[in-house]
């Protein structure tokens, strides 16, 4: 019989366990995700299912939120549980045609083994490896570590190894997962006898525990008070107040579930304020059991103490409320970012993913697709990690991304504002602010400082030191004299601010570099197959043709920073020769004076955009120019003209625009809008980062 071969050009990777909870979609979730930044399609498939046409598999659904290939859901499952038991051969059969069309769609795919949610069955792995030998997928070995000594895992890995190949399946690696943190050394010298390669994951409890609404439904209980978005934070720990109130204070951990009867009034009220009080736990939920209801003047206490902490009331006893509550498991979904996040870190961190999608050997790709761009970004931001400030620490939003980019290790922080509300509200929404600087401009010692400094700056307009200490407690300006004095690389502001409140304070203080005296801005557009520079779409309405050649200076100096070749487009609504009039003209002339500046820089204009980007209307309308059909750096004349275009490619071409960056600042501040999405945080945060590196 043929050996199975994978589509061409078709790069796979199976994970297999011999068991259940070993935490495959911590693994498959990293691998996708390094993946995706070295294929422009990366797919999912799920060999076996349990799921029916009312349950969807949630591992596929968080996989697939991640994928590039598009490939819907229901083409990315062979065959269910059921159809396995009654045919074997056939449900293999099945499989492998299934699998095979999604492989068509894709450059690479992760292929995620069966969870041992049915029947337990000693075969399943077997099953696993013979999927695994008839899609001619390597395969990375997973098994647990947790409540294992280093050589138990050892004698684990060994009867799979043994499995596997008597299944004639290819082992590329083995990872013990969720092992003991204190033995992972251990663990990897007791596993460094086995041919593949080696990974050992630490124990993670984030990731297998429950939100608070996991742990209602668990207790069967109903939310009768609480912010609805803290439903979403993790329970790490739960405690039973079963003792007087002074005793559950002194038990009281950051993320615990205290658990106690409606009617113990005093527990209930010690507990609320003490999550509410400085110094105090920032607890995830109360649980009310027994189905007592708090008594009305208790209720109207805590009413008014106007805390966010979710309230549960159950009617179910302590006995079983505390049995539920200490069963209940969380997953990772699509919509469990702190956990997502946290475990794309752990596999960043123990797993040498370059390493294990080497031996893949996945095509070198032509194109660069929106996610290559955002992991680059990212990966160039932390081989030289800056320190940012962000100056709005009241938004949830600066809070969120605040803990992915400290998760994810892309950038140091400073966060501005108060710094016991902060951190409270920071607990409160499941982010850790571990390792993040916080400061209070209101009440810091370098308030003084740096208001004798912008009264001098600024004396020309009349400005005093007393003027200057009340515009320092203004975070915006705070922030920027932490960028003037070196204390950070960086500012990222504007998601409370207009555009004009974060660039004033940088052009008075950071001011522009030598040789432009002007600050613009460029989106970096994340098209399908390439990523482009637009400018200026943000800043300045109808630029001078000074202003014009600065613009498109700075654009091809801050492209080149992001591995994009700058070849620069001067849009105008006509081509070479072919149209006259004041707009082109000026067009024109900016062309000629950027050649004057910078001889070496490729660029051409007046130019319509399809000759700019469009290889068959440059033949046509530009034959001999560098720049026709392959600019990657466009120029528009005016604001209307580039902000309206931006748009109009962000919203019908499905292209994700980061930005605006800004430019000719001497130091990097950037904007961001008011309508910022947590994502688009962290990218500007990288941005940022990558501008303070100096050099590309």
């Amino acid at each position: 019989m043929a050996e199975p071969k994978r589509p061409a050009g078709t790069s796979a990777i199976y994970i297999a366990a011999p068991e259940s909870e070993t935490g495959k979609s911590t693994i498959a979730l990293g691998l996708l995700h390094r993946l995706a930044a070295s294929a422009a399609k990366v797919g999912v498939f799920r060999p076996i299912t349990r799921t029916s046409r009312q349950e969807r598999d949630y591992i596929l659904e968080l996989l697939l939120a991640h994928s590039t290939a598009g490939v819907p859901y229901e083409q990315c499952i062979g065959v269910t549980y059921q159809q396995l038991h009654d045919d074997r051969d056939a449900a293999i059969v099945a499989i492998v045609e299934a699998y095979h069309a999604v492989a068509t769609m894709c450059d690479a795919v992760v292929i995620v083994g069966s969870d041992y949610t049915d029947v337990a069955s000693p075969a399943e792995l077997s099953v696993n490896a013979r999927i695994a030998a008839n899609l001619g997928a390597p395969v990375l070995l997973t098994v647990r570590g947790w409540g294992r000594t280093p050589d138990e895992i050892a004698s684990v890995v060994g009867v799979c190894l043994e499995e596997l190949s008597g299944q004639r399946a290819h082992v590329a690696a083995v990872l013990a997962n969720r092992c003991d943190p204190a033995r992972l050394a251990e663990v990897a010298r007791a596993l460094s006898g086995f041919g593949p390669r080696n990974y050992v994951l630490p124990e993670e409890p984030l990731l297998a525990a429950p939100t608070v609404a996991e742990m209602q439904t668990a207790v069967a209980g109903k939310a009768i008070r609480g912010d609805t978005e803290l439903f979403e934070r993790e329970v790490m720990d739960v405690m039973v107040a079963g003792m007087t109130a002074d005793h559950c204070l002194e038990r009281l951990r950051d993320g615990m579930a205290v658990i106690t009867p409606g009617d113990r009034s005093d527990v209930v009220l010690a507990v609320a304020s003490a999550h509410g009080a400085q110094g105090f736990p920032s607890l995830s939920c109360l649980i009310l059991n027994g189905g007592f209801e708090l008594h009305t003047s208790i209720a109207a206490l805590v009413a008014g103490l106007r805390l966010r902490l979710p309230i549960i009331a159950t009617t179910a006893g302590t006995y079983d409320t505390a049995s539920a509550a200490a069963s209940a498991r969380g997953r990772v979904t699509a919509t469990s970012q702190r956990k997502i996040d946290t475990a794309l870190g752990l596999m960043d961190r123990h797993v040498d993913m370059a390493d294990l999608v080497e031996q893949l050997a996945i095509p070198i790709p032509t194109v660069t697709t929106p996610q290559m761009f955002v992991h680059q970004l990212q990966e160039q931001a932390r081989s030289m990690r800056k320190h940012i400030v962000l100056p709005e620490g009241d938004d949830d939003r600066i809070l969120k991304s605040a803990g992915r980019l400290l998760q994810r290790s892309v950038a140091d922080l400073t966060i501005l504002g108060d710094e016991a509300h902060i951190r409270l509200r920071a607990s409160e929404l499941g982010v850790s602010l571990d390792g993040a600087t916080v400061i209070d401009p209101r009440v810091s010692e370098l308030n003084e400082q740096f208001a004798e400094q912008y009264s001098e700056l600024r004396k020309s307009k009349g400005v005093t030191v007393e003027q200057a200490r009340e515009i320092m407690h203004d975070a915006t300006y705070f922030g920027t004299m932490l960028v003037f004095n070196d204390m950070v690389d960086g500012m990222v502001s504007g998601a409370v601010h207009t555009t004009a409140h974060t660039v004033r304070p940088a052009l008075q203080i950071i001011r522009t570099v030598p040789g432009v005296s002007t600050v613009s801005s460029i989106f970096l557009m994340c098209l399908p197959d390439r990523v482009l520079a637009y400018g200026d779409c943000a800043i300045i309405p109808n630029p001078t043709i000074e202003q014009l050649a600065d613009i498109a200076i700075c654009s091809a100096r801050t492209a080149a920073k992001f591995g994009i070749d700058p070849r620069v487009a001067m849009l105008s609504y006509s081509t070479g020769d072919s149209g006259t009039g004041v707009d082109v003209e000026k067009v024109r002339s900016a062309t000629q004076l950027i050649r004057e500046r910078d001889p070496e820089l490729l660029v051409d204009g007046p130019i319509q955009y399809d000759a700019a980007v469009d290889p068959s209307v440059a033949a046509t309308k530009m034959h001999d120019s560098p720049v026709g059909g392959r600019a990657t750096v466009l120029i528009f004349p005016d604001l209307n003209t580039g902000n309206n275009t931006y748009k109009a490619v962000q919203r019908s071409a499905g292209a994700i625009a980061i930005g605006p960056v800004l430019q000719g600042l001497r130091k990097p501040v950037n904007d961001l809008s008011r309508g910022a999405l947590v994502e688009d945080i962290v990218n500007t945060v990288a941005i940022t980062a990558i501008q303070a590196q100096g050099g590309r």
